[in-house]
């Protein structure tokens, strides 16, 4: 059997609970053609790089997959077929990862600095007192425009 991963952009108009219970249908499919899903993330609302199918967002998830073939493929015409389906992507993997993935680290991580206000500028330093720059209304040093009746 292969190991894949799958992940599915469902419309952004759909609840939770009706992306899971699409993820629920695709799992029961590669469970009933000889396959098991081993992991399944949600992964949230998520803005998309571009339109499709006139959607600016997407509920994305994906699942960790060791199927057949003929059961990956099974999956992927049903999810072809379902209107509620933006994209989907199956790309088969060396090994399946069991702790969560990439964009769940994302949200968990705290390694990350408090990113607060822009109090400490560095070594940029005070831009010191600018002088008497005039009254920035008034451009009396430009020459004026001709009108066209002049």
């Amino acid at each position: 059997m292969g190991l894949y991963e799958t992940v599915v952009i469902a419309r952004q108009d759909l609840s939770a609970a009706q992306v899971d219970q699409i993820a629920e249908q695709t799992t029961a499919v590669i469970t009933e053609m000889g396959g098991s899903v081993t992991k399944k993330e949600y992964w949230g609302l998520r803005s998309l790089a571009y339109r499709m199918k006139k959607n600016r967002k997407g509920h994305y998830f994906m699942l960790n997959v060791d199927a057949p073939p003929p059961a990956l493929h099974e999956a992927e015409r049903r999810l072809r077929l379902n209107e509620d389906i933006v994209r989907y992507m199956s790309i088969r993997v060396e090994a399946l990862d069991e702790g969560p993935s990439i964009m769940m680290q994302k949200n968990e991580r705290g390694d990350r600095p408090e990113r607060g206000g822009r109090r400490d500028r560095g070594d940029r330093g005070d831009r010191g007192d600018r002088g008497d720059r005039g009254d920035r209304g008034d451009r009396g040093d430009r020459p004026r425009r001709q009108e066209a009746g002049e």
